[in-house]
């Protein structure tokens, strides 16, 4: 997860992005929400890839948990 995840004050507000790109974990969260499929995302953001919604949804389970997650 964090090899995929990225947290920068200077990219988008801070929040936490895919790594290379401006595409925030939120985003990722909603569409999948909304019950929009895997597929669907990668095709709408082609900067993504598989593990990288693989990431956010851990990323967003140890939040869940209210653990303190790092990304360095």
């Amino acid at each position: 997860m964090t090899s995929r995840i990225s947290i920068n004050p200077d990219i988008c507000h801070g929040k936490a992005c895919i790594k290379g790109t401006r595409v925030m974990v939120t985003v990722i969260l909603d569409n999948l929400a909304e019950g929009v499929s895997r597929k669907e995302i990668l095709q709408e953001y082609p900067t993504l890839h598989e593990e990288d919604i693989s990431a956010a949804l851990q990323y967003a389970a140890q939040l869940a948990k209210e653990e303190i997650v790092l990304l360095a």
